[in-house]
């Protein structure tokens, strides 16, 4: 497995120092591979190093530094907290359809493609002896984990990759006409989680996209 799997410690975030515990606003993604468990071990293995390599290619192509991310992995994906000075249009547009792209070439001719679900969040947080603690990374795992963003990528045929974002990064980031997605392409989406409502926007969308939606 990749060394860039590796999580860094969490005494502070790339590119910052240290001065006690200081709440910092950044923007998190967060993503995940479609029926990771029903992979042998040796397919896991695979996708792993798959879903390794397609975030590094993406992250190059947008002109992003990977190696510059806190990464918090799991065996099925990973949560990242990016750089203070990351634009957020170059991750929300340039990035998210570069990875769209690297996913579409490793799958072709693959025996088991790789399809995987993306949130994007902005928000606050902290550093954390198991990871980054606040809103920011609770926000970004809501979104990944919800029924209308696996309903999407169940449905879709010809994309690989389903993306949702939170309603404040739609704001923020998409409807200022300098992200390269456009917000016609992104519909609203309200999840429940835990008892807590989160409105959010899932991109790419379909003729049944209100049956999967609601």
């Amino acid at each position: 497995m990749s060394a860039r799997l590796t999580p860094r410690p969490l005494d502070a975030f790339p590119g910052e120092n240290r001065s006690g515990r200081r709440l910092v606003y950044r923007l998190v993604a967060a993503v995940d591979i479609e029926r990771y468990s029903a992979r042998d071990v040796r397919g896991q293995l695979d996708a792993q190093t798959t879903l390794d390599a397609v975030l590094t290619a993406a992250a190059d192509a947008a002109g992003l530094d990977r190696a510059g991310w806190y990464r918090q992995v799991n065996g099925d994906g990973e949560l990242s907290v990016l750089p203070a000075d990351t634009c957020p249009a170059l991750v929300v547009g340039d990035f998210t359809r570069h990875l769209a792209a690297a996913v579409s070439d490793r799958n072709q001719g693959a025996e088991r493609p790789l399809r995987l679900r993306i949130a994007l969040h902005h928000g606050t947080l902290l550093p954390g002896p198991f990871g980054p603690a606040g809103d920011a990374p609770i926000v970004a795992a809501r979104l990944l984990n919800a029924t209308p963003l696996r309903r999407l990528l169940s449905h879709q045929s010809g994309h690989d990759t389903a993306l949702i974002i939170s309603a404040a990064l739609f704001r923020d980031v998409v409807t200022t006409g300098l992200c390269a997605l456009t917000p016609e392409r992104f519909h609203p989406a309200r999840i429940t989680a835990k008892g807590v409502t989160y409105h959010a926007h899932l991109h790419r969308p379909l003729p049944t996209f209100a049956a999967i939606a609601a």
